[in-house]
């Protein structure tokens, strides 16, 4: 059983590839100062990014995890996420409303990937 872990910490990894599965932890947005669109956006930046190194993309998502400071900003991340997943591949998903670590994050994802063999 191999198990890799991309940029590991103390306490967690960036990524976790098993079985042609990638976890990935928890993403925020980049600059807190912006609202929940640009906050959604930039986040979701970080997701592409990290599917890309480890081979894969939004095509390949299998669940996702979305953490929303409030839930009246809900329409509005629901208007950048419907934008970005491709129609035909959106993955099971839950969202909650959650008090974030950082209170200045409007909003954070964690996504569960398929990595395409070969």
């Amino acid at each position: 059983m191999s198990i890799t872990r991309i940029r590991p910490a103390a306490r967690m990894s960036q990524v976790v590839i098993h079985n042609n599965t990638a976890y990935l932890c928890g993403q925020v947005p980049e600059d807190t100062s912006q609202g929940m669109v640009e906050q959604t956006r930039s986040m979701l930046e970080k997701v592409d990014a990290l599917l890309t190194e480890v081979g894969s993309d939004r095509n390949h998502l299998l669940s996702a995890t979305i953490y929303v400071k409030d839930m009246s900003l809900f329409a509005e991340m629901n208007e950048v996420w419907d934008n970005w997943v491709p129609s035909g591949h959106a993955p099971a998903r839950t969202c909650v409303q959650a008090p974030m670590a950082n209170p200045d994050y409007l909003v954070e994802v964690s996504v569960v990937a398929a990595i395409p063999a070969g």
